[in-house]
């Protein structure tokens, strides 16, 4: 019975993992816009450099009690090679994505514009992985690019470089995506997955944060405001306990996360993650007061629609197999 069920199993654990992932994706999104929002504008003023240094130190010590729980022998790999690679570019991702938010651009528009990051998924796991991509995958990550388009308002607002932070930061994260991918299909646990990105990458967050400091150091006025001043500095009061907050919910998401890679492949789950779009959305206007455009709506519900499709297509691909086996 296990093996006529389990194609459909691992596709909806895969889903729902996603999902729990997206909410809590959501949710660092909503704390990495205010954090680094200046005082005087309601924010905390922290470095954004900073803030994802810490947010990921605090990750890291929330992970020991798992490490200890699960064994230290989890964290014992014949890949350390790409462990180190992933966990430097999804560093690097997070401090492009958080530059982003520092310079003004509101949660709504950052995050839809990552949504690009599953046509960067599905090169990367063809080319690399030898991922079989269907026409449902395809139009899956059409349509979530499709309504990021029509989010961020291309051809009715004017749009800066700020705009193509995310960009960048949706190819960077589509690479950790795919060696997570890599790495699971090659026998990683969950576990490993989990507690090795969130060990190894907070060196990486350290290198980073000294490589910036250096620099604004040694060039006064190269970097923007803002990326190298009071690197080391954390906030006081309220904003200490939403950095605690912040590197628990990214503890939580990239625990989900691997978990979801590891019972379905990349290109099926990605328009599921497309979903903290709108949850993103919706978050920073209640809370923050960014109200999205008109055009976020339609677009919000184009990847959603995206998401319930490749379910759906990906689901009735698997019935012929499960009738087979009966």
């Amino acid at each position: 019975m296990n093996q006529i069920s389990s194609p459909t199993g691992a596709a909806t654990s895969g889903a729902i993992f996603m999902l729990i992932a997206s909410l809590a994706f959501a949710g660092t999104n909503l704390l990495q816009s205010l954090l680094p929002t200046p005082v005087e504008y309601g924010g905390y003023g922290m470095s954004s450099t900073g803030m994802a240094f810490w947010q990921y130190v605090i990750a890291a010590v929330l992970s020991l009690p798992l490490i200890l729980r699960i064994g230290v022998d989890k964290l014992r790999t014949s890949h350390p090679l790409a462990h180190e690679v992933r966990a430097f570019v999804s560093a690097l991702g997070v401090h492009v994505f958080v530059y982003g938010f520092a310079t003004g651009v509101p949660i709504w528009q950052m995050v839809t514009l990552l949504a690009t990051g599953p046509l960067f998924i599905i090169v990367g796991t063809t080319l690399f992985l030898g991922e079989r991509v269907s026409a449902a995958r395809i139009g899956a990550a059409l349509a979530g690019f499709a309504g990021a388009i029509i989010v961020s308002g291309v051809g009715t607002d004017s749009l800066g470089w700020p705009t193509l932070i995310p960009i960048v930061a949706a190819a960077l994260w589509a690479t950790t995506d795919v060696l997570t991918r890599y790495l699971a299909l090659k026998g990683e646990s969950p576990e490993t997955l989990t507690i090795s990105l969130l060990v190894l990458v907070t060196p990486n967050h350290l290198m980073i944060l000294l490589a910036v400091w250096a620099l604004g150091a040694a060039a006064p006025g190269l970097l923007p405001v803002g990326l190298a001043d009071n690197v080391f500095a954390l906030p006081s009061g309220s904003g200490l306990w939403l950095l605690a907050l912040l590197g628990a919910l990214t503890a939580a998401a990239q625990y989900l996360l691997a978990f979801a890679y590891k019972v379905a492949d990349a290109a099926y789950l990605q328009p599921f993650g497309d979903v903290k779009v709108p949850l993103s959305g919706l978050l920073g206007w209640v809370l923050l007061g960014q109200a999205p455009t008109v055009w976020f709506w339609p677009g919000a519900a184009l990847i959603v629609a995206a998401s319930v499709f490749i379910y759906w297509a990906e689901s009735r691909d698997q019935r012929p197999t499960r009738l087979a086996a009966a």
